[in-house]
């Protein structure tokens, strides 16, 4: 008899049925579970809401109403105006522009001095390495914000595009150190190696080998930074050393804050902040989901 024909035994019993395991899918919330969907809804409304501020405005946002110089919110001016008789409501979807620009633009030469420098010092000799680390420990014992005065002290008149630059060139170094430690892990795999036999110049190694292989491990300091650098725009801009109160930007608004302290127009301060706070959180809470991603692996979320 063939024990493995499917007649060669009878299972018997009382109330026996074969058990057939029950696959249950998963509902539309429960794959919403531990993602940033709402910080994702929130920042993309925002960032659509400054794009497209033309759109939404009410009033035009470089227009001084010297008539209405700090009023509160009414039915006229919805967010009230500020002490130069602006529009809050128009210049924060408006100048939202500059400050998600500076972000942006700040995060970009972040990774890209970030990653090249990690990745050099990763793969150089061990007291080239030792060289550039110890830079790069000396660099980042100073504060960045005196590093910041510093620099902006020496330029002229200020702009998006250099707020944005010099944000960057110092705020890389974290990053840079934890491109090396990855690419410490990795650089004497074999695929790297026979890339190097066959002539492969730098560049290409890291283009093709390196980043692919630590892009999710960094992914929550870049997408960090884009929040650190609009916080630091608002910050020079509070102390007097950002974008000028005609350059329409959140951080040039929470520059006339000690103005409106004295005046206890609350609104020219609360409003500006609260929009700059949240967007910071939803950026966090984005960065934090791709550092929980990174951690865990893409099977466990």
């Amino acid at each position: 008899m063939d024990a493995s024909s499917n007649d060669a035994f009878t299972i018997v019993g009382a109330g026996y049925r074969a058990h057939q395991p029950a696959i249950r899918k998963k509902g539309f919330w429960a794959r919403l579970k531990g993602k940033p969907t709402l910080s994702v809804a929130v920042f993309s409304v925002i960032a659509l809401g400054c794009l497209f501020s033309n759109l939404i405005i009410n009033h035009d946002p470089a227009e001084l109403f010297l008539m209405n110089v700090n009023e509160a919110p009414n039915a006229e001016f919805w967010f009230g105006t500020d002490s130069l008789g602006r529009d809050i409501y128009s210049i924060i979807w408006y100048g939202g522009r500059a400050s998600i620009f500076i972000g942006l633009m700040s995060a970009a030469v972040i990774t890209l001095i970030g990653v090249s420098y990690g990745c050099l010092s990763g793969v150089a000799s061990g007291v080239v390495d030792s060289a550039m680390m110890r830079a790069v420990e000396l660099l980042q014992s100073v504060p960045v914000l005196l590093s910041l005065l510093l620099i902006l002290s020496l330029m002229g008149k200020p702009n998006e595009l250099t707020i944005a630059l010099v944000i960057g060139v110092t705020g890389w170094f974290a990053l840079s150190r934890i491109v090396r430690s990855e690419v410490r892990q990795i650089r004497n795999s074999e695929y790297i190696l026979a890339s190097r036999c066959m002539g492969a110049r730098f560049p290409f190694i890291m283009r093709k080998h390196l980043i692919p292989n630590f892009v999710s491990a960094i992914m929550f300091v870049v997408i960090s930074s884009i929040s650190t650098s609009m916080a630091m725009e608002a910050t020079l801009s509070f102390l007097g050393l950002g974008l000028p109160v005609d350059v329409l930007s959140w951080g040039s608004m929470l520059a006339l804050a000690d103005r409106a302290l004295l005046l206890n127009s609350w609104w020219v301060i609360l409003i500006p902040g609260v929009f700059l706070v949240v967007t910071l959180l939803s950026i966090t809470s984005i960065g934090h989901y791709f550092r929980k991603r990174s951690n865990q692996g893409p099977s466990n979320l």
